[in-house]
């Protein structure tokens, strides 16, 4: 007689003509919606609109996420459909996204979490070659890191918003965790270890008490450690894990960063101002009239109108010595007619006034 568990045991062949079956749904499927997208591509080349765009993204990943029943996990449900969008965008008409180079950096990588695997990327050697190539040379898209949770703002990042006449489009949180890497097969035979500074000193701690006399030797970034790394024995790089499939080394440690809650947070930029007609965050960059409670009196009229202001900062004004442009993120749509006035009445108060864009909010992915 048969034991009962052997008979709840499914037929292995059976489940894989299922599997097969399902396939070519799916793949019939994929194809069908590729024809709508075609069809969307058509609409938005007619209407001079862009091909990028970003909350129509989000609201159809929650709601594939908030239909789904199970068993899909919903991170990877996710994960499929920006697959998917991404696809869909190429078919619609590649667009130019650059980013800061070489490939294999966090900027690399917050790319393609966010655009997924079909973007059309190209590397540049700095962020003014990104702004610049946004701004006068064609590229439809940029990456750029604005701050880090850790680290704080990137000066430069802002300083380059003075300067060149972008948008932007949408933010990424991207969590930054990093791994040791090498050729090598134990953490023993480590020699040297090649990273940029910023993410040698975000291991500062776990290098002290697990590499105390191994050197370390700073390079221009993480993708370029890796890549000399790649062709040593007893080296290794501290950078992304996925660094290691790249090159083809191992993974000696995992998650090294002494903060564990560690993120970067990207915009994506664009040469005009977003056209979507829902948007729910704006961030504006102003300079003041040399007399008192001129911020103050910004502030108040935000105030006033109820505006959540979630980021202020300031920079010195290149070319004017002890003068300051502030920088600052609001929890609304500027763009919208409810904040016309608020707008007006701010721009008035202000020396100069640039909205640098009006975009959806992105959660921290945990």
């Amino acid at each position: 007689m048969a034991d009962k568990k052997d008979n709840d045991i499914p037929d292995l062949g059976a489940l894989r003509d299922n599997i097969d079956a399902i396939d070519r749904d799916i793949v019939d499927l994929l194809n069908r919606r590729a024809e709508m997208s075609l069809g969307v591509g058509r609409w938005k080349a007619a209407h001079h609109e862009s091909i990028y765009k970003p909350f129509r993204e989000r609201e159809v990943l929650n709601k594939i996420a908030d239909s789904s029943p199970g068993p899909l996990p919903d991170r990877h449900l996710r994960t499929i459909y920006r697959e998917i969008m991404s696809s869909s965008r190429r078919l619609q008409r590649p667009e130019r996204v650059v980013y800061l180079g070489p490939v294999g950096t966090f900027s690399y990588f917050a790319a393609i979490e966010h655009m997924g695997s079909s973007a059309s990327l190209t590397p540049k050697n700095s962020f003014e070659e990104i702004f610049r190539a946004v701004a006068e040379e064609g590229a439809e898209l940029g990456v750029i890191p604005l701050e880090n949770s850790i680290e704080g703002t990137v000066g430069q990042v802002v300083d380059l918003f003075m300067k060149y006449t972008v948008y932007i489009q949408a933010e990424v949180f991207s969590k930054i965790s990093h791994s040791l890497i090498s050729n090598a097969e134990r953490i023993e035979d480590v020699e040297v270890i090649y990273s940029h500074p910023q993410a040698l000193g975000q291991c500062r701690e776990w290098l002290a008490a697990n590499m105390r006399d191994v050197p370390t030797i700073p390079m221009e970034s993480t993708a370029e450690a890796a890549e000399t790394v790649a062709g040593k024995k007893i080296a290794a790089v501290v950078g992304h894990i996925k660094l290691a499939d790249m090159h083809g080394m191992n993974v000696l440690a995992r998650n090294i960063e002494d903060q564990p809650d560690n993120w970067t947070r990207f915009f994506i930029i664009g040469p005009s101002p977003s056209q979507e007609d829902k948007r729910d965050k704006t961030t504006i960059l102003f300079t003041l009239p040399d007399k008192p409670g001129a911020l103050a009196r910004v502030l108040t009229s935000m105030a006033h109108q109820s505006i959540n202001l979630t980021k202020l900062e300031s920079r010195p004004f290149k070319g004017e010595k002890w003068k300051y442009v502030f920088f600052a993120d609001l929890a609304c749509d500027m763009s919208g007619g409810r904040y016309e006035d608020v707008l007006e009445e701010i721009r008035n108060q202000c020396h100069t006034l640039r909205v640098l864009g009006t975009y959806p909010t992105q959660e921290e992915r945990r």
